[in-house]
């Protein structure tokens, strides 16, 4: 009898629930809405009904745009689908503008065929006194329909699926939650302010989400990397509810690349198997191993590399002395003072050309602070270093703007008129008319274009001031305007045909020799994301013009995340003065300053996120024996 070697995948030895990984959420999405397309079809051919669980938040917004696409053209019909939604904050109006009910109508009941009769959401109305009734009548709901086909679900950076916060019984049933405040902070972005954001829930249970016959969770960004990783490959625990899917016999994660960073396979792909060494996973598993073990890069041992199951190195490239010193060095290179290129001097390693000596350079800014909260040292270095310093403001960022905000800069515009005596002036007439929108505003009302015009020329006169402060001339500065954000509301339209134009005329106008964009897609909003795609659409029609040949892009992030020591390609230090200076032209920006609305999942403000950033990308590097700074900037290049 004949034997064959046959090679075990490995790959996803580490995990104890299925995954599968996409390259982008929108293709993960696709996968699920494949899923549940074909099983309301096989339902509709049985004369059967298709009973689904659903949720709301950011994470299904793209897999409910595919199944309306696929109901348009198609012809995936909804009449047999009975939908029961995961939950509702309590209180909370149907019509109000963050309530789950009007995010389902408004994403995806309004758009098919559904009856509607069959959908159900839970009543954020409901009396105190009879919630819990209604969540047994609610449950039981879902057993009369003959119990849920198939659940979707996404997770928290805590853990929860549904409103089922961290110490969720496995056999929980729907009912009446207090949300744990990390949840409160995270759906922050929904509300003005965190003052707003509901302190209970209903939820469905995790025993009613056992109890689907099927389950698929979907998890996008780099954000819900961590608590994916403790949810597939740790311990099944009631501390992180999404774990306790570990025990369901049907249950797929859908997850893009972004939120499967921290699984063995990506993190430590050398302990799953055998590993493509190139020079960033070398660096990566090098960097990991000196951080995890507290040395300098090269204090590290032969025996340091044994033990982290890298031998594979050692036998590939030498010992650990010439590894090393190899990483050692491409790290150290990174690192410069001179992020336009240092004039006259071609320096070995360095991460920008030397010629052109003075470099025509766009800052492409998402919001009206982000050139100077993520790259501020670099932003005003490039400057001083007589570079030709361009910013496009991509939005115009009117809704990070509070009422009361625009309530005082009423106040002094009306004030204005009455001291030097200009009665009945247009302005003032204006102001006193948005006073009274404001004054009779409800929670469910999205803002009159009046209101959106004078929060964006509030950002607008805050980002002029801050160009002036750097020293930007005045026609160097660029307010794009993209259309996709002007909505009035969180959500914004998909990104089109004019925006990728204007972005498009701004490039060609300037025509750049470096261009800077945000990076950092863990902005829980999105605009971010979309900013940067209309930028790689635009430079993907732009890519055969000659004077691309000459453009690099540098990505950088700051507001929201950092890069990985592995990943950054250039690394501009600061001293505590730059430190300082940087700061004050944050702080030019007062609109976003004290109670700033949708920060997010973190309650600093962007001042302090930056410079914490900042200040521990410093850090690493001292820990893995590069030269101290107070702070670094990180940069990644972009090969378009």
């Amino acid at each position: 009898m004949s034997t064959k070697n046959t090679e075990i995948d490995l790959t996803d030895s580490f995990e104890l629930i299925p995954v599968s990984i996409h390259k982008t959420a929108k293709d993960g999405s696709t996968e699920a809405a494949n899923i549940i397309a074909t099983l309301i079809r096989e339902k509709q051919k049985a004369g059967q009904a298709c009973v689904l669980g659903l949720a709301t938040g950011s994470t299904p917004k793209n897999l409910y745009a595919e199944l309306v696409r696929k109901h348009r053209e198609e012809n995936l019909s909804f009449k047999n689908v009975i939908t029961f939604n995961l939950d509702e904050y309590y209180p909370m109006a149907p019509d109000s503008l963050a309530s789950y009910h009007r995010f389902m109508h408004e994403q995806l009941f309004d758009h098919v065929d559904i009856k509607p009769e069959n959908i159900h959401i839970p009543d954020g109305t409901v009396s105190k006194d009879n919630i819990k009734a209604y969540c047994e009548s609610y449950e039981s709901g879902v057993q009369e329909a003959g119990g849920i086909d198939l659940q979707i679900l996404g997770i928290g950076t805590n853990g929860h699926i549904g409103f089922n916060e961290p110490g969720s019984g496995i056999n929980s049933k729907t009912r009446l939650v207090a949300l744990d405040n990390s949840t409160r902070i995270a759906n922050a972005y929904d509300f003005p302010n965190m003052s707003e954001v509901p302190r209970l829930a209903l939820t469905m249970g995790i025993g009613a989400i056992m109890k689907s016959r099927s389950v698929i969770l979907m998890a996008w960004g780099q954000h819900k990397a961590p608590i994916i990783r403790k949810a597939v490959e740790g311990h099944s625990t009631e501390q992180v509810p999404a774990s306790l899917l570990q025990q369901h016999d049907n249950c797929l994660f859908l997850l893009d690349e972004q939120a499967a960073q921290e699984l063995t396979r990506y993190k430590s792909p050398w302990l799953t198997g055998e590993c493509e060494w190139s020079p960033r996973m070398i660096r990566k598993a090098v960097t990991t191993m000196a951080l995890d073990l507290g040395k300098p890069i090269l204090m590290l041992t032969d025996n340091d590399y044994n033990d982290h199951g890298l031998s594979d190195l050692l036998v590939q490239f030498g010992s650990a002395y010439d590894i090393n010193l190899m990483v050692f060095n491409g790290i150290k290179n990174t690192i410069t003072g001179w992020p336009g290129g240092k004039p006259g001097v071609e320096i070995p390693g360095h991460p920008e050309r030397a010629k052109p000596e003075h470099k025509r350079v766009i800052i492409f800014s998402p919001h009206p602070d982000d050139d100077i909260i993520s790259m501020g040292g670099t932003f005003i270095r490039l400057h001083e270093q007589g570079h030709d310093v361009h910013v496009g403001y991509q939005t115009s960022g009117n809704i990070a703007v509070s009422d009361e905000f625009v309530t005082r800069f009423i106040d002094f515009v009306v004030g204005f008129d009455e001291i030097f005596g200009i009665d009945k002036s247009h302005a003032t007439q204006l102001m006193q008319e948005a006073r009274k929108f404001l004054e009779s505003k409800k929670s469910s009302d999205v803002d009159a274009s009046d209101i959106r015009a004078i929060k964006g020329l509030i950002r607008r006169c805050e980002a002029k001031a801050t160009c002036r402060y750097v020293g930007i001339k005045e026609e160097n500065i660029h307010f794009m305007n993209l259309p996709f954000y002007e909505t009035g509301k969180i959500e914004k339209a998909p990104p089109g045909e004019e925006d990728v134009q204007i972005t498009m005329d701004l490039i060609r106008k300037i025509k750049p020799h470096q261009i800077y964009a945000a990076g950092d897609l863990a902005d829980p909003h999105g605009t971010h994301k979309v900013c940067l795609e209309i930028v790689f659409e635009a430079l993907a029609r732009l890519k055969k013009e000659p004077f691309m040949k000459d453009c690099w892009l540098w990505l950088y992030r700051g507001a929201w995340q950092e890069f990985e020591v592995y990943e950054i390609e250039m690394a501009v230090p600061m001293s505590p003065d730059q430190v300082r200076q940087k700061r004050n032209g944050i702080f030019i920006h007062q609109s976003q300053k004290d109670a700033v609305p949708f920060q997010g999942s973190d309650a600093r403000e962007f001042w302090q996120r930056a410079e914490e950033r900042n200040a521990r990308t410093a850090e690493l590097f001292d820990k893995l024996g590069l030269p101290k700074y107070a702070a670094l900037e990180a940069f990644a290049r972009y090969y378009y």
